[in-house]
This record gives C-alpha cells, sequence and structure tokens, in this order.
C-alpha cells in the first residue's frame, strides 16, 4: 500500500512538471520577440562555449534549420512556435562580428520577410529565455537538425 503511494505521488508529480514546462514553452512561443521584429532586424555576433555565433538584438542565440533546402524556410506552425523565425521590416542591420555581404532576407509563405545568413534562414529558440544561451544546439525538433549559426556563415554543429 506504502509503494502503491509513493508510486501515484511520483507519477502525478512528473505529469505535473510535464504539463507545466510544456505550458511555459507555449507561452514563451507564443510572445518571443524574434517573431516580432518591428523594424529592421539587428544582429551581433556574441562569443561563447561553442565558438562565436549570431545573435539578435536581444543576445538571444540564432539557429540554423539543417532541413531548409535552398535557402527556404521549411519550419512554418507548430514549428516556427517552438522555432521562430527572425522576422524583418526592411534591410537587416549587421552588427560588431557580423558580415552584411552575408546577411538577406528570404520571403515566407506569409508574406513576411525573414533574415538570412549565407543563405541560411535565421530562427530563434524559445528554449533561450536568457541573452548568451544555446539551449536548441544539436535539437532534432521537426524533421532536422538545429545548429547555431556561426559569424563565418557555418552552423556550429561540432564538426
Amino acid at each position: 500500500m506504502h509503494r502503491t503511494r509513493i508510486a501515484v505521488a511520483v507519477a502525478v508529480a512528473v505529469a505535473a512538471t510535464i504539463t507545466s514546462t510544456w505550458a511555459i514553452a507555449s507561452a514563451n512561443a507564443s510572445v518571443h520577440p524574434a517573431a516580432r521584429e518591428s523594424g529592421p532586424a539587428h544582429l551581433h555576433s556574441h562569443h561563447g562555449k561553442l565558438g562565436t555565433y549570431l545573435e539578435d538584438a536581444r543576445g538571444h542565440a540564432l539557429y540554423e534549420f539543417k532541413h531548409d533546402k535552398h535557402g527556404k524556410s521549411s519550419c512554418y506552425s507548430p514549428c516556427s512556435t517552438y522555432w521562430p523565425p527572425l522576422l524583418t521590416h526592411g534591410k537587416p542591420v549587421a552588427g560588431h562580428g557580423v558580415s552584411a555581404s552575408k546577411l538577406g532576407t528570404v520571403k515566407r509563405k506569409d508574406g513576411s520577410r525573414q533574415v538570412t545568413y549565407s543563405g541560411h534562414p535565421l530562427y530563434a529558440y524559445t528554449g533561450d529565455t536568457k541573452a548568451n544561451q544555446t539551449n536548441g544546439e544539436g535539437s532534432t525538433a521537426f524533421g532536422g537538425e538545429w545548429y547555431v549559426m556561426g559569424a563565418k556563415g557555418k552552423a556550429l554543429d561540432g564538426d
């Protein structure tokens, strides 16, 4: 009887944790700033444990999705809920350590403009809740791998 109560308590605690984690991720995804740039997107580089990589104006790491082909995004709902595309209104701005010649945009299905770097569409990750985090590195969500975009224009995938 005592073991049964413990097992039930553990199961309830695990279920509550999972539910809470999904609720927080969903809430973060719906308000992530990368998806709602009101002007030109500003990018800069940051040197961290993975190397030198791109960040948005708030200091959030930017990722490439290996499933994207020919410079076009293949990440739409529900993927874009967790991996919001870096959108821009106007020409993206290259900050410290970012090559302006590698910056570009690609038109998404809804007509918005997504920032690209070396031809790769860029995304933020809702699991990065603070500046300088790279929690999405190496993820295999939504049919492909996700890697932080290096300042040299190649993903920092550990190769």
